[in-house]
């Protein structure tokens, strides 16, 4: 465990180094989401952004009015993990490895800008819940608990988990949704989490989900149903469907990510995640300088 703090304390610096150093900004605002929450509405005034005009008031008739927001002072971040059965896969290091280390480094980053930070694991039900709290101590507590997890399903029900997390999280947040997707029917709730909170999306995958193998006919075994199926792996229909699965998940991703101002990031096992975070994390600088 000592060794995995400081590969996450070296990660956490780097990521930290980029942000601060490199672009222009400053890691203040990778966590703070907008950074702002709605105050009051005053009368439109030329160089206003026309996304901030509120139409039901500019409606009435008495001229254009817009948003007055306020910076606020501290932002919630909380991570729904998936540690369903179907994240153990990899060669060197599975998905699952690689979605812990990243909630570990975001989760040193954001308690360092004084943010609450909290977390949900998901299988098909609750395996781990630590509600939003500041601080060191708290953030080390995060790490333990989530590399001493060993969840009691091995099934998936992403549905489930953004259910649980949309009744709860009242707050506006940024919610970092740390899957590998392969599940089906979740999707108006993400939709709706995206439009209620600050959204992003990284998505885990593995080469070989992608590019299988041609080792012809092969036993495959589903950890999530515990059964053995047989599949000819050199066949195209069956290389075919698996290489679909994959990109019609991603392609649902990108299109809800774009669509409600959501980010997404896409990581596979054998890549290095630091140099994806610090792209993302310009993505978001941007963003938030626009939206100021």
């Amino acid at each position: 465990m000592k060794e995995l703090i400081k590969k996450v304390q070296k990660y956490e610096i780097q990521i930290r180094h980029a942000v601060n150093s490199h672009m222009h900004g400053n890691f203040h605002s990778v966590f703070k989401g907008s950074g702002l929450e709605f105050s009051e509405v005053r009368s439109y005034q030329y160089g206003d952004d026309v996304r901030t005009i509120e139409w039901k008031v500019s409606a009435k008739g008495h001229g254009a009015f817009v948003k007055n927001f306020k910076e606020e002072k501290e932002q919630n971040v909380f991570f729904i993990l998936d540690v369903s059965a179907s994240q153990e896969i990899g060669a060197d290091r599975q998905k699952i490895d690689i979605g812990k280390e990243i909630c570990a480094v975001l989760t040193l980053s954001a308690i360092k800008e004084h943010a609450h930070v909290g977390i949900i694991g998901y299988s098909d039900q609750k395996e781990l819940y630590i509600k939003p709290g500041k601080g060191l101590k708290h953030a080390y507590e995060i790490i333990f608990r989530i590399f001493d997890l060993k969840p009691k399903s091995l099934r998936t029900d992403l549905n489930k988990s953004l259910a649980f997390t949309l009744g709860f999280l009242k707050r506006k947040s940024v919610v970092i949704l740390i899957s590998d997707f392969i599940d089906s029917g979740f999707e108006q709730n993400l939709i709706t989490l995206a439009k209620k909170h600050d959204l992003v999306v990284i998505h885990l995958s593995d080469k070989r989900e992608i590019d299988f193998p041609r080792m012809g006919i092969i036993p495959l075994y589903d950890k999530e149903s515990k059964k053995t199926i047989w599949v000819n792996s050199s066949s195209p229909k069956f290389r075919m469907r698996i290489n679909d699965i994959f990109k019609k998940n991603k392609d649902l991703l990108e299109d809800i990510s774009r669509k409600y101002r959501a980010n997404y990031l896409s990581v596979d096992t054998n890549e290095e995640y630091v140099t994806k975070l610090v792209k993302l994390f310009r993505v978001r600088n941007k963003l938030q300088k626009s939206v100021r």
